[in-house]
């Protein structure tokens, strides 16, 4: 029998080198396929971020995620800092701040508890040397007056923080006597008020003006009053009619002119048509130059055009021109006496209050010069009952 060598050394072969190449493909399947299936994964997980980013990304478009933060708790959307601002300061040009007081509530029921307040405005270049004197008035009536100052812009009121002035400047602009500017002023310490809407009335005061009567004599006569008090008056004299304008007709005719003290008090509903009026505002500041004087004759004459039966027609705010001149008396420490300011409180003159005669026309008075305040308070238990 031949010896089968050649086909025992191919089987020989091939029995050796056969497991090996099976082992060899089998790792190279498995390596591919696991680097195949980490590239799926890391495409997937790649293809899945990308997804969701996009995703959220035109959600928020139509569903942002701002609009349901905190920041609506915020106290300058809040319907408290709505109704009664905290700070007085602000950004709004004159333009737009009359605009946003004009738009009262046309509904009469209040959503929150209001209790009627008055709105002291005081009117200065600079210092207000009586604050003292009115601190005393103010003291213990908190939550019934809200105090707002008109200075020179630049002017900063120094006044401790137990003082009913501090932090009670509005922004200002320069005025000059005489001018539209005064009128401007005056409007501009109404519609800050107005911001606050339990401010009810608006008394327009000066650095040099004083209380003859304490708070709550103050605060019952003009929350209760039916009235306003607006001095306005026809007067054919070169000082009254000699001022009006042909111009201003036929928007304002000389039979609707009248003059009156520039200290006057209004209640919401007028101070609201007052800041509110461009119209009417805008003949006098064309027309009424500063020997016209606007701050004795715009409020007068609108109230008389269009609001007549809401005025007493008479101010509160005693003044004493017996002396003459462009300017009245000015009282300093000498003048003060219990009997000086019991003739101011019981003069003998009679007014009409809620249409009933009463003694009791003037709840203020100036002029009063810094050397008076000294007097003044020594006088305010005694006399004024404050």
């Amino acid at each position: 029998m031949k010896p089968r060598n050649r086909p025992d050394e191919e089987e020989a072969e091939y029995s050796t080198w056969t497991p090996r190449n099976s082992w060899s493909i089998g790792l190279i399947k498995f390596v591919s396929f696991l680097v195949i299936f980490m590239a799926g994964i890391i495409i997937g997980l790649s293809l899945s971020a990308h997804f969701t980013r996009s995703f959220n990304s035109q959600t928020d478009i139509f569903f942002p995620k701002t609009m349901y933060t905190t920041n609506c708790d915020k106290a300058s959307l809040s319907f408290k800092g709505f109704l009664s601002p905290a700070h007085l300061m602000h950004s709004m040009s004159d333009k737009e701040l009359f605009w946003r007081v004009s738009m009262a509530p046309k509904m009469k029921e209040y959503p929150f508890e209001r209790v009627p307040k008055v709105a002291f405005m005081f009117m200065t270049r600079g210092p207000l040397p009586l604050a003292r004197l009115w601190d005393r008035f103010f003291k213990g009536h908190e939550g019934l007056y809200s105090v707002y100052v008109h200075t020179i812009p630049d002017y900063k009121l120094n006044a401790p923080e137990s003082s009913a002035f501090y932090g009670r400047q509005i922004p200002s602009e320069e005025v000059s006597w005489g001018s539209v500017t005064l009128v401007d002023a005056e409007k501009r310490l109404l519609a800050n008020a107005l911001l606050d809407f339990s401010n009810e009335r608006f008394i327009l005061l000066s650095e040099s003006c004083i209380p003859v009567y304490n708070f709550p004599t103050v605060y019952e006569y003009l929350i209760n009053s039916a009235h306003s008090f607006v001095e306005s008056y026809d007067e054919n004299s070169q000082q009254g009619r000699g001022r009006y304008s042909r111009h201003m007709f036929p928007t304002i005719k000389l039979h609707q002119w009248r003059k009156g003290s520039e200290w006057f008090e209004l209640n919401r509903e007028l101070a609201v048509n007052v800041v509110a009026d461009y119209k009417y505002y805008s003949i006098f500041s064309k027309y009424c130059k500063p020997s016209c004087y606007p701050d004795e004759h715009y409020i007068p004459t609108f109230l008389n055009m269009f609001h007549g039966s809401l005025n007493a027609n008479r101010t509160i705010t005693w003044v004493d021109w017996s002396r003459g001149g462009p300017h009245p008396a000015t009282y300093g420490a000498p003048n003060i006496t219990p009997d000086f300011i019991q003739s101011i409180r019981n003069n003998g003159t009679s007014c009409m209050y809620n249409s009933r005669p009463t003694s009791v026309c003037f709840l203020f008075a100036r002029k009063f010069a810094p050397s008076s305040l000294d007097p003044l308070l020594n006088l305010t238990s005694t006399v004024m009952g404050f």
